[in-house]
């Protein structure tokens, strides 16, 4: 499979390279350094074997084709499209057929352009879309790059990948699935994502409305999820901030190293909420009156809530508002306490605050 190449060398890199990545602070803290993580992946998106093939782009005068197809697909058909260097745009509309406009571009000879295809495999309820060069990924010289904008029915799955380049969805109804290695993923208007990944790059989903569970996670960026209901968020980065706003869902998982998380939005009853960062703050918004039980420490941080906690193990048992300085956690309980909140850092302050 073409991309599978790409991401084990990515999985290579994240288990050999993050750790020395870390530094201590002067209370011995570790802590990761953004700009050496964003460094790493540069490098090995740029100058590893995943992208040799795309060093030259800035040799010559610019060369480029246009290639255009148009193919019936079906309003609940399968759309996938893998990309090696290049942006990919797509756009849910009407119909039954999926429209593939393509720019190949090249900064050298012709022969580098001619040397990367555009691949189209169709069978009935599906169509696929591949970049491939002749030259494969030893390729040291080549220096082309494909711009991708597609257009297909608003009912249809998708599956995009690419190694080196921005992927856009919008307004598809269907299953989708998109991982880049170097490059931002954003959805807008797509209620069914599933998985959102990239390696050196931001991920910004909005208008996720799923019975499903939706996974989203960056090495060195930031994850942002807006007008998010969903069964399930699982939501993570190395050196990035975790945004998460106007949400709704029964069960949270969320961690970062390096950076602060927010969650805005609804609990619900016998909800789970599990949020863990390393040096960064945790800030909860919380609309509704689901009461909850809450579990929270911080190393170096405040714990503080806005909402009348009763303290697990105090005399009276009567309501609180915590504010315990640094290097302490808390046990207790709001209202009925049905959901469950557990709330970690090391470095952070931990914020409750009604919305």
């Amino acid at each position: 499979m073409l991309m599978r190449p790409a991401f084990l060398v990515v999985c290579g890199v994240l288990a050999a390279g993050i750790p020395g990545l870390a530094a201590q602070d002067s209370h011995g803290r570790r802590m990761v350094d953004r700009e050496a993580v964003r460094s790493a992946a540069r490098d090995e998106t740029h100058h590893g074997p995943l992208a040799r093939a795309y060093q030259g782009r800035n040799r010559g005068p610019e060369q480029s084709d246009r290639f255009s197809r148009r193919i019936r697909i079906g309003r609940d058909g399968r759309f996938s499209i893998s990309n090696i260097s290049g942006d990919i745009t797509i756009t849910g509309g009407g119909g039954d057929e999926v429209s593939i406009e393509a720019v190949k571009r090249a900064r050298g000879s012709r022969a580098d352009l001619d040397r990367v295809h555009i691949e189209v495999a169709e069978r009935p309820g599906r169509v696929e879309v591949r970049t491939e060069s002749d030259r494969g990924w030893d390729d040291r010289n080549g220096s082309v790059s494909v711009d991708y904008t597609i257009s297909l029915p608003a009912s249809a799955g998708v599956d995009a990948k690419s190694v080196s380049g921005v992927i856009k969805i919008s307004n598809v109804q269907g299953i989708v699935r998109v991982e880049s290695v170097s490059g931002d993923v954003l959805t807008s208007a797509t209620p069914k994502v599933e998985l959102a990944k990239s390696v050196s790059g931001d991920v910004s989903l909005g208008g996720v409305t799923s019975d499903g569970d939706l996974s989203a996670s960056s090495v060195s960026g930031s994850v942002t999820a807006k007008g998010v209901k969903a069964r399930g968020l699982d939501l993570g980065t190395v050196s990035g901030t975790i945004t998460i706003s106007d949400a709704s869902c029964d069960r949270l998982d969320s961690k970062s190293v390096s950076g602060d998380i927010g969650y805005s939005g609804t609990i619900a009853r016998a909800g789970r909420y599990n949020i863990n960062t390393h040096s960064g703050s945790i800030r909860l918004t919380l609309s509704g009156s689901t009461g909850f039980e809450l579990i929270a420490n911080t190393f170096s941080g405040n714990i503080r809530s806005d909402l009348p906690i009763t303290i697990g193990g105090s005399q009276s048992g009567r309501p609180e508002r915590p504010r315990f300085g640094p290097g302490r956690s808390i046990r207790g309980t709001f209202g009925d306490g049905s959901a469950s909140l557990s709330l970690r850092t090391f470095s952070g302050d931990v914020v409750i605050q009604k919305r």
